[in-house]
């Protein structure tokens, strides 16, 4: 059983009844919890060393070959049958045991109610304990499973934003190659700072805000390169030093705004807001619209990725709002670290 499970870690009475490191002083426990009601029954239990070691005998059978071979197989009508035959045998071997070992065998100075529910206590503790068992390792075995299954997802979401990314900003560098070179150099040296941050930074799992910030002004200031009419801000307010976020989950608002602005007929901008307070982190994009909408080829691939990682990252931790106004796009996005 894995050590470092989150069911197990809770407090030490959780630990010591599932971990596998303490199997040793739970069965040291077991025995003596066992002699200490044998040895002072008085006369109820005429042979306590003898019964002693018929009980450690039934419940190492249980809990070695009934409950893995049957019980944990889903056998449960033969498990139940096997301990109505252990029962039914217990008394044959304590008396056997009495005649090898030359001690009183008589069957009447033997409480049999009293012997009979003591070994289906110990059947059924030593059960349950088996089973809690395998029901935490189980439920590690889901929860890893889920990790797992969630971490390929988000890097998976991630490479798609990557691609996405790099390909807009190199057509936009081929397009300036041709009608303003030195721009396109500038283009060049700015997206190759971009994807020094991409390809390190971002492979963390937690970024510092502000490097995050800075790599969406890199961005903006390269966009500013590449169009005379466009124009941004960030506005930043609260603490930021220190404060961590996923990486890049903020440039498909960004990067969606940018795209869906571009007017020819008067200038656009792009202004971006950051608040943290009291573990919030608010985030606000604004943009401008064009006043003619230009036909979109893309199906939204970056905020519909944006959203499936917000709901994998923060399932309950976010709130996200879009306003569609007549001149401004605007979205609005609340983190609770």
């Amino acid at each position: 059983m894995k050590q470092n499970s989150p069911y197990i870690n809770e407090n030490w009475v959780f630990q010591f009844l599932t971990a596998s490191r303490y199997r040793v002083y739970r069965q040291l426990l077991l025995v003596a919890v066992i002699s200490l009601v044998l040895y002072n029954s008085g006369p109820e239990v005429k042979e306590p060393t003898l019964t002693l070691v018929l009980f450690l005998l039934l419940f190492y059978t249980n809990i070695y070959l009934l409950v893995p071979r049957l019980l944990f197989k889903n056998k449960y009508t033969l498990y139940c049958l096997s301990v109505l035959a252990v029962l039914l045998l217990s008394v044959k071997i304590y008396l056997f045991g009495c005649y090898l070992f030359g001690l009183d065998s008589n069957i009447d100075g033997l409480n049999i109610p009293l012997f009979y529910t003591l070994i289906l206590v110990i059947i059924a503790a030593s059960s349950s304990m088996q089973v809690f068992q395998k029901w935490i390792v189980d439920k590690q075995l889901i929860h890893e499973l889920e990790k797992s299954k969630s971490s390929a997802e988000l890097e998976q979401l991630k490479n798609q934003i990557n691609p996405h990314f790099l390909f807009n900003m190199l057509n936009n560098a081929n397009v300036l190659t041709k009608e303003d070179p030195e721009k396109a150099s500038q283009v060049l040296v700015k997206l190759s700072d971009l994807l020094r941050y991409q390809l390190y930074d971002s492979a963390r799992d937690k970024v510092l805000l502000t490097s995050d910030i800075h790599f969406l002004e890199d961005f903006l200031n390269l966009e500013k390169v590449r169009r005379d009419n466009f124009d941004f801000m960030i506005s930043k307010e609260g603490n930021l030093s220190g404060v961590q976020v996923p990486p890049l989950l903020f440039i498909s608002f960004v990067e969606n705004a940018v795209k869906h602005n571009n007017d020819s007929a008067k200038s656009s901008y792009v202004n971006l807001f950051f608040k943290v307070r009291d573990n919030e982190v608010f985030f606000k994009c604004v943009n401008s619209k064009p006043v003619l909408k230009a036909v979109s080829k893309s199906g939204g691939l970056g905020l519909a990725n944006i959203r499936r990682r917000l709901e994998l990252l923060f399932p309950s931790a976010h709130l996200l709002h879009i306003e569609d106004n007549p001149e401004t796009y605007s979205v609005s996005l609340t983190l609770k670290l």
